[in-house]
C-alpha cells in the first residue's frame, strides 16, 4: 500500500527526472544548434512544449542553466591543477576538460550565439583565468612560445581546445590525445616535444576511470 509519504515523493522524484531529461535534450540540441527552439528541445525529451515550461520559465532561463553547470564543472577543473610544470599543467587540463566533452561541447555552440556570448565569458572568467596563469608561467620559465602576450596565447589555447572538441567524435580513442597534443602545439612544442612530455607522463591521456584507480 502506497504511503501518503511515498505519494507526497514520487510526483518529486519524476519532476527532478523531467528536468535533467530536458537539460540531457537540451545538451544534445543546441550541441548541433545553438538556436534550437523550446519545441526542438522539448521534441527530444520526449516532452511537451507545456511540460518543459513547468520546469523553466522560457529558453534563456534553459540556456542559463546549462551555462551554468558547464561552467561550476570546468571551473573546479582548473582550480584542480597544480603542476609546477606550465607544460605539463596546460596538458592535464585539455585532457581533464576533455573528459567534460560533453558539456564543453554544448557551451562552445552556445557562446556562438551572440545572445549568450557575454554571459558565457562572465560564466568561465576563473577558468580563463588558469589559463592565462598557466601561460604566463611557462613564458616567464621559456617553455612555452613568448612571440605573443599571454593573454593572447591563452585565447588561442582556449580557441585550438574548442575546435578540436567541437569538430572530433568525442568517442574516438584518439580524441583525447589528439586534443591534449593540439593544445601543447598551439603553445609553442613541437610534436617531438609534445611526444617526449606525454611519454614521460602517461596519467595524463589515462581515461578518468585510470585516473581514479
Amino acid at each position: 500500500m502506497t504511503s501518503p509519504i511515498d505519494a507526497a515523493r514520487r510526483p518529486r522524484r519524476d519532476a527532478l527526472e523531467n528536468r535533467a531529461g530536458i537539460l540531457a535534450a537540451a545538451h544534445v540540441a543546441l550541441a548541433h544548434d545553438p538556436r534550437a527552439s523550446v519545441d526542438a528541445i522539448a521534441r527530444q525529451a520526449g516532452l511537451s512544449r507545456r511540460a518543459l515550461y513547468g520546469h523553466f520559465d522560457d529558453r534563456d532561463a534553459l540556456v542559463r542553466e546549462l551555462v551554468a553547470q558547464g561552467a561550476t564543472r570546468f571551473n573546479a577543473v582548473a582550480e584542480s591543477i597544480d603542476d609546477a610544470d606550465a607544460r605539463v599543467a596546460l596538458a592535464r587540463l585539455a585532457a581533464a576538460l576533455w573528459n567534460e566533452a560533453a558539456h564543453v561541447q554544448v557551451l562552445a555552440a552556445i557562446a556562438l550565439d551572440e545572445a549568450h556570448l557575454e554571459e558565457t565569458a562572465t560564466a568561465l572568467a576563473p577558468l580563463r583565468r588558469t589559463v592565462v596563469r598557466i601561460v604566463r608561467e611557462g613564458q616567464d620559465a621559456e617553455v612555452l612560445r613568448t612571440d605573443v602576450a599571454a593573454p593572447t596565447l591563452a585565447r588561442l589555447v582556449e580557441e585550438t581546445a574548442r575546435t578540436v572538441i567541437t569538430r572530433i567524435d568525442a568517442s574516438s580513442p584518439a580524441a583525447r590525445d589528439l586534443a591534449v597534443r593540439a593544445v601543447l602545439s598551439i603553445a609553442g612544442l613541437s610534436w617531438r616535444q609534445a611526444d617526449a612530455l606525454l611519454a614521460a607522463h602517461p596519467e595524463i591521456l589515462a581515461g578518468p576511470e585510470a585516473a581514479s584507480a
